[in-house]
């Protein structure tokens, strides 16, 4: 057998090499270029974005302030005649009748010197009669001539005094029934009654009224408030529009709440419109008139008013998370009949039930983007899903 030649065998592992290379770059290129064609470029599809037509129904426009309340009476019950407080006849803080005795000031004295004045007006009146009497008595010698004209004057003088002091005996009697009558503090209208400043046993009323307590009406009850001078203007344009005098803006529903309730639950109505605005403030003082029968309003209270001037029959409201804004202030995204986005300025109103009036810039047939303002902005091209926009329950009146 013929030995192998040592070059031989070189040169065929050689070729075997550049044979492997060759395979191992063709499976390179055409696995790259099997990745080139998964890696080409395809667009994502437009981005659902919720969208729904405005709510359009009617809505009551408002006044809306801030008050407080006042009583419509508040008394301070004072002592009008000196003397030693004998009694107190009601408790703290109660609420008491109109007429209810509430305080007795030592009512013997008083009532002795009203029976002194009744006897001396008893008096009077007797003393009346007989010049009455002897006046006639003096008349008629006068017309018989029995006695002299100067004896008539006499009488007549007598009689004329008579009644002068019978006059005045009745006043006294009169002043000293007033007198008796201060004795007995009462309350001079239903209301609650403060708590006593005065003790038993103290001596009130020696050189001024002696304040005993205070007596307070609770129903109804006031509600003060200002309007600016813009609303003042929108309201009397309203009125006429509607031909409304100034009497039948004092009929005006009002509508309170309390810093802690939902909603307007008290209602009243308009009582006072002050006849000129204050120039410093540039404000109408208004005032309220508000039943009161369970006392849960008490004066001091600061309370949220407003008062219906108007109603719009097609309003159209969108919910505050549909509104955005930037330094040209409010706005609304809104798909156009390409389904491409817009960005719509729009003047906004009050809310009403929760959701918000649109005032100008906004279409019945608009398509609002209700959800997802921060991913989609203008000229940006969407997929819209039709939603409907809930309205909230009303607030509770």
């Amino acid at each position: 057998m013929t030995a192998a030649n040592p070059a031989d065998s070189t040169q065929f592992h050689g070729a075997r090499r550049h044979i492997g290379r060759a395979l191992a770059a063709a499976a390179t290129v055409v696995a790259l270029t099997g990745c080139e064609d998964k890696n080409t470029f395809v667009a994502p599809p437009p981005p659902k974005v919720d969208v729904a037509t405005p709510v359009q129904r009617p809505v009551t426009r408002y006044v809306e302030a801030t008050g407080n309340t006042a009583p419509i009476k508040s008394v301070d019950l004072v002592a009008r005649v000196q003397g030693f407080l004998q009694t107190i006849d009601y408790s703290d803080g109660t609420f008491v009748k109109q007429g209810t005795q509430l305080f007795t000031i030592e009512p013997e004295t008083y009532k002795l010197k009203l029976e002194q004045a009744q006897a001396a007006e008893a008096g009077a009146q007797a003393s009346l009669r007989q010049a009455e009497a002897d006046f006639k008595r003096q008349s008629d010698l006068v017309q018989r001539q029995a006695v002299s004209q100067a004896t008539l004057d006499t009488s007549t003088s007598t009689r004329d005094n008579a009644q002068a002091n019978l006059q005045q005996a009745q006043a006294n009697t009169k002043l000293a029934e007033v007198n008796y009558g201060y004795t007995k503090v009462t309350a001079p209208f239903d209301g609650i009654v403060s708590a006593h400043m005065v003790s038993v046993g103290e001596l009130v009323g020696v050189s001024s009224p002696t304040q005993l307590a205070t007596i307070v009406a609770m129903d109804p009850i006031y509600v003060n408030f200002t309007v600016n001078e813009q609303d003042v203007l929108r309201i009397r344009a309203e009125a006429a529009r509607r031909g409304l005098t100034a009497a039948d803006l004092k009929q005006f529903p009002i509508e309170i709440g309390l810093q802690t309730e939902t909603g307007y639950p008290h209602e009243g109505k308009l009582d006072y419109v002050a006849p000129t605005l204050n120039s410093s403030t540039g404000t109408l003082a208004v005032r309220g008139l508000v039943p009161n029968d369970k006392r849960v309003l008490l004066p001091g209270y600061f309370v949220r008013v407003r008062v219906p001037f108007t109603q719009e029959k097609d309003a159209l409201l969108v919910p505050d998370t549909a509104l955005g804004s930037d330094q040209g202030g409010r706005y609304l995204l809104v798909a156009n009949k390409d389904n491409v986005i817009e960005q719509r300025k729009v003047q906004i109103g009050p809310t009403d039930n929760g959701l918000r009036v649109i005032e100008s810039g906004l279409k019945p047939d608009d398509r609002v983007v209700t959800s997802g303002l921060l991913r989609v902005i203008p000229g940006q091209k969407i997929d819209p899903q039709p939603r409907k926009i809930e309205q909230p329950q009303a607030a509770s009146k």
